[in-house]
C-alpha cells in the first residue's frame, strides 16, 4: 500500500514542484495512460479526468509529513503547490527506481499549463474512440472552455510525443 505514496512522493520529487491540484490530477492521469505504474482509478470531473483516490493520497502524505503543501491566495482562488519535505526524500528509499522516461514526461507535463493539460487529458480519456468523435465529445463536456482547432492539433501532437517517450 505505501508503494503508492512513495511513487506519489517521487512523481512530485521529480517535478521538484507542481503547482495546483487540477495540474497535478492531470499530470499523474496523463503519465498514468502513457503507461507508467500509477495506480489511482480515474472518472471524467467537471476539469477532466478525476481521482478521488489520489486526492486521498496526497493529503495523507502531507499529513504524514512527506509532502508540503502551500497555499497561495490568488484573491478569487487558493492556489496550491506540492513540495517534497526532507522525511519525504527519506521516504522516497521505499520507493522502486522509476523508469528513466518518467523524469522526461513529467518535466513536459510541469512546463505546461493546466488549461491544455485538461485538454490533453480529456482526450486521452476518450482515446477509445476515433479521433473525430474524440473532438467531438471534448467539445461537448468542455464547452466552455472553447478549445480551439490549434489547441486540438497541439494536444494530439503533444500526445503523440508523449507516447513515443514513454513505457510503450
Amino acid at each position: 500500500m505505501l508503494q503508492e505514496h512513495a511513487r506519489i512522493v517521487q512523481f512530485i520529487s521529480l517535478a521538484k514542484e507542481v503547482t495546483g491540484r487540477k495540474k497535478l490530477q492531470k499530470m499523474v492521469y496523463i503519465a498514468k495512460r502513457m503507461n507508467f505504474p500509477f495506480a489511482e482509478k480515474y472518472e471524467l470531473h467537471m476539469y477532466g479526468p478525476y481521482s478521488e483516490e489520489l486526492t486521498l493520497r496526497i493529503e495523507e502524505l502531507c499529513e504524514m509529513g512527506f509532502l508540503a503543501e502551500q497555499c497561495t491566495d490568488k484573491a478569487s482562488y487558493v492556489q496550491y503547490a506540492y513540495n517534497v519535505t526532507e522525511t519525504g526524500n527519506d521516504f522516497l528509499d521505499t520507493a522502486d527506481q522509476p523508469h528513466p522516461n518518467l523524469s522526461i514526461c513529467i518535466d513536459r507535463l510541469n512546463g505546461k499549463s493546466s488549461r491544455f493539460l485538461e485538454l490533453v487529458s480529456t482526450l486521452l480519456y476518450f482515446d477509445h474512440l476515433p479521433k473525430d468523435e474524440q473532438i467531438t465529445k471534448v467539445h461537448i463536456v468542455k464547452n466552455k472552455l472553447n478549445f480551439t482547432d490549434e489547441e486540438m492539433t497541439n494536444a494530439f501532437g503533444f500526445i503523440e510525443e508523449l507516447q513515443r517517450q514513454s513505457l510503450q
